[in-house]
């Protein structure tokens, strides 16, 4: 593998800002400095670290400017499922390359594709070995008290935990590297996801028990965000203990759900555990640009033209009514379309929460995604880009920030929130009903679903075997909808071969009468079935680890 060990280099007072929203930022570094120097004092090394956190925030957080979540490298991850749809035919990552992976065919996912999108291997290997190479030079060259080199140590191992993290979720085997520097060279042998997952959990532990505990989220990692990402991984892993004993670490500390759904997504929120801020002096994303519905374009001059993607009936279909239980969708998937009103008022608040329809409240209007309305609709595969248009008849709500009216332009602020509580208690349910404890995972299911934000019946307590497995993953559906889960979560539980193959996704095109009626159509927003081949449980090493490293083959899936 072709390597390259970062220099250690302070940065800029302005760079330093944008990577999150704590006094630490305001520092003004010198420009350069030896080794020695930077690992001579606490607040030196907190520098170096900033870099780390730069790193994270492009992987997983808004983005470089592209307006998506990087954990994806073709914006949304759910695009890749029935849950989303990217409406635009211009061949570009957030258009047409999306539906190419949900259809599947051979001819498209090829290696060189697949690891062009859905690849971060050299990446992520440059991320490593700067980690590797500042826990080494601090073990090598720190001079300030133990206490604070061991957070400064769990900093960088949670960095390189957060980076194996992301190659084990993609690929069935790697090469591990530690802080020993000795081992990088130029042909090195590989690994299983069971030697890589023992290295996350070392270092995750680690950087659980000394970093701060805090329950702050908008500020340095803490001891919190270790022990979240902790119970996140060990769920990947299979190891289902170590999943639920990180989660009770996490629920031991304070954290709690809101009394609303929107606080956790807002600077310092409640029920926020890790966050990124921006700020219009330093560091901003364009995300709401890109996934505001067309109607703000004309209302505030947005100067991105919005709806790039949109929810598609089947996340709409998979939010119960507030009492309980899915609604009766099939009046509205008549071919001939039917003037009934769909039953939005009827569901659960997570709904309106997540997704934009035609007829909600946003920004002091009403949504329009009408034919010829304010939003507008478009045909599936007949515009190359959608123009703030619909094709699904419905926008993203959740994310986007309502009360940003564009007088700053393209430039967006609203926090990208890494890692929430409901999760950590979604993944401790999880682990229980791994390790037989169904009891145990339907009461933290209904710590979830029964919140005063949320309000829904609570499952019985006597729920177990295929019955609770099917909750579980409901609840993670909606509750985590559109933060990067759901793709993910299906490939782990392999049940991806199946759930994306042989269907395809729908949408509403909203007609608007002469009378001022509305037909809504239940329509197809793809040109072709979807596929999922077994083969994308795993990702293809990339050509060039191949042809600079001896000792590596490729995945025996893609041979």
């Amino acid at each position: 593998m072709k390597t390259k060990i970062l220099g250690c280099l302070f940065t800029t007072a302005a760079a330093l800002s944008m990577v999150s929203c704590s006094d630490f930022l305001d520092t003004t570094p010198t420009d350069s400095a030896s080794d020695k120097l930077i690992w001579s004092k606490y607040e030196y090394a907190q520098l170096q670290a900033n870099y780390m956190y730069e790193d994270l925030n492009l992987i997983n957080g808004y983005g470089d400017g592209t307006g998506c979540t990087r954990d994806c490298f073709i914006g949304l991850s759910e695009s890749l499922t029935e849950l989303f749809k990217y409406g635009g035919y211009n061949y570009t990552s957030m258009n047409r390359i999306p539906s190419e992976f949900a259809y599947g065919t051979a001819s498209t996912l090829t290696k060189s594709y697949v690891d062009s999108y859905l690849g971060c291997w050299g990446s992520m290997y440059r991320y490593i070995s700067t980690a590797n190479q500042s826990i080494s030079n601090l073990h090598k060259y720190g001079t300030f008290a133990d206490e604070q080199k061991a957070e400064i140590e769990a900093e960088f191992r949670f960095f390189r935990a957060f980076y194996y993290f992301t190659l084990a979720k993609r690929y069935s085997k790697m090469i591990l590297y530690t802080d020993n520097m000795e081992d990088y060279q130029k042909d090195h042998e590989a690994v299983g996801r069971t030697e890589v997952y023992e290295q996350i959990y070392q270092d995750l532990y680690f950087a659980g028990e000394h970093l701060p505990v805090s329950i702050k989220p908008n500020s340095r990692l803490t001891s919190g965000v270790a022990y979240a990402l902790l119970s996140r991984a060990m769920l990947y892993a299979e190891r289902w203990q170590d999943a639920k004993d990180a989660a009770l670490k996490v629920m031991g500390m304070g954290y709690s759900m809101p009394a609303d759904l929107e606080t956790p997504y807002t600077p310092g929120g409640e029920g926020a555990i890790f966050q990124f801020c921006f700020d219009l002096t330093a560091q901003t994303h364009q995300f709401d640009c890109y996934y505001s519905p067309g109607g703000d374009k004309a209302a505030f001059a947005n100067p991105v033209s919005g709806g790039y993607g949109c929810p598609t009936q089947e996340m709409v279909e998979s939010f119960e009514q507030v009492t309980g239980g899915i609604p009766d969708w099939s009046p509205w998937h008549t071919a001939g379309g039917t003037q009934a009103t769909p039953p939005y008022d009827q569901l659960e608040p997570r709904f309106a929460h997540t997704v934009l329809y035609n007829g909600a409240d946003w920004k002091g209007r009403t949504i329009e995604s009408f034919v010829g309305g304010a939003d507008g609709w478009m045909e599936w595969m007949k515009q190359d880009m959608c123009e703030g248009k619909s094709s699904t008849s419905y926008y993203l709500r959740k994310r986007v920030d309502e009360s940003n009216l564009f007088s700053n332009g393209s430039k967006c602020t609203k926090p990208f929130t890494f890692i929430r509580y409901a999760e950590v208690l979604l993944n401790y349910a999880e682990a229980c009903y791994r390790l037989n404890d169904a009891p145990e995972a339907v009461a933290k299911l209904n710590d979830v679903r029964t919140r005063p934000a949320v309000g829904l019946p609570a499952l019985s307590s006597s729920l177990s075997g295929d019955a609770l497995f099917a909750a579980i993953r409901q609840e993670r559906k909606v509750e985590l909808a559109y933060e990067g889960h759901y793709y993910w979560d299906m490939r782990r539980w392999k049940l991806a071969h199946t759930a994306f193959t042989g269907n395809r996704a729908h949408g509403f095109k909203i007609e608007k009468e002469a009378n001022g009626a509305l037909t809504y159509y239940y329509v197809e927003v793809d040109d072709q079935d979807r596929n999922f081949p077994e083969k994308m449980y795993t990702n293809p090493i990339p050509q060039d680890e191949l042809e600079n490293n001896k000792l590596i083959t490729q995945d025996p899936a893609w041979n």
